[in-house]
């Protein structure tokens, strides 16, 4: 097929949350321009049987697949040059999952940092067994990363500095598999974006559902503004010079800001600009930014049919890449119909 001769980039959302100004500036933004390169075919997925981990609520799960598919198609995703699905709809992933964890060590799943996180607050909590609570999902869901990345043969894959190893152990899973059954998987490469936005949130620590500090990023207009007004600010008055680089507000406007306008935001701040100013100021430019998404968002969410269209199409291309390929892979291992 054609797009196996380009490069392939391949990026998973987990379906737990709402879309929010962080998740838009730091990983949504970069992808949806990288949708539109030619010279790659991006795999985009929602990641809904990850988010079975560490997620046990099925109306949550369900609802955040449609947010975060309709976010996606509202800001503008290439579905003509991406590859755009639902993990669940790929069976071949999960097949492939099994095929890994046959390979994998169990020693190498136990160095992943979220299980080692997971032990060590069982020991600091004083727990006799270390394990306790910590599911086989949690365990071995690097071996599912993993085979999200090998089933599609991706080039790529960029991540946040913290995935950076699920990356370094999908290489060595399918290291391990070439070796034992032959040359099948590329060896993908982390990407990270080192200057990718990292957004602070209400409370002033990075914008994350974990911490319930989160801007979701199609909220109406009155909720956006009500937020905006909840950040977090020090004591200065209006007219003394304030600091924008240790400042939420400012660096949420960077994020949406040219460099001209950041740099006329900057001079305000050693003006000594009024924090109520600079919220009223944030709210108006990324109100401005997002409202052209936000109605086209809105619209698709009435029309959740269509998202399961666009859904269907990407499950119809990405198993055109998946079926054959678990069919050579179960050759491979021995798993065939006997020969007469």
């Amino acid at each position: 097929m054609e797009h196996m001769t380009k490069a392939i980039v391949l990026t998973g959302i987990t379906t737990t949350g709402t879309p929010h100004l962080g998740n838009y500036a730091g990983a949504i933004r970069p992808a949806i321009a990288a949708s539109k390169d030619e010279n790659v075919t991006p795999f985009y997925f929602l990641a809904d049987y990850h988010a079975l981990i560490k997620c046990q609520e099925p109306e949550r799960v369900r609802q955040s697949s449609l947010e975060i598919a309709a976010t996606w198609l509202a800001l503008g995703l290439d579905t003509a040059n991406a590859v755009f699905y639902r993990q669940s709809d790929v069976p071949e992933i999960m097949e492939l999952t099994w095929m890994l964890t046959c390979v994998a060590s169990k020693g190498l799943m136990n160095r992943a940092h979220a299980y080692k996180a997971a032990v060590a607050e069982n020991e600091q909590g004083g727990e006799n067994d270390p394990d306790k609570g910590i599911t086989m999902g949690l365990f071995s869901y690097p071996i599912l990363m993993a085979a999200d990345i090998l089933l599609f043969n991706a080039n790529k894959v960029p991540v946040g500095k913290d995935q950076v190893q699920h990356i370094e152990m999908a290489r060595d899973i399918a290291g391990r598999f070439n070796h034992i059954y032959g040359e099948h998987f590329v060896l993908p490469e982390a990407v990270i974006d080192e200057h990718g936005a990292t957004l602070s949130g209400l409370d002033g620590r990075k914008m994350s559902k974990s911490y319930n500090n989160t801007i979701p990023l199609f909220e109406p207009e009155k909720k956006l503004r009500k937020l905006i007004n909840k950040i977090k600010t020090n004591s200065l008055e209006p007219g003394e010079p304030k600091n924008p680089d240790d400042c939420t507000l400012f660096g949420i406007y960077k994020a949406f800001a040219s460099a001209n306008e950041v740099l006329e935001i900057r001079q305000r701040y050693a003006e000594g600009i009024a924090w109520g100013e600079m919220k009223r100021v944030l709210f108006e430019h990324i109100n401005d930014h997002i409202t052209p998404a936000r109605e086209r968002y809105d619209a698709l969410m009435q029309a959740p049919e269509h998202i399961e269209e666009q859904l269907q199409e990407g499950a119809i291309k990405a198993r055109a890449v998946s079926a054959p390929f678990i069919k050579e892979l179960r050759k491979a291992v021995g798993i065939s119909r006997i020969s007469l």
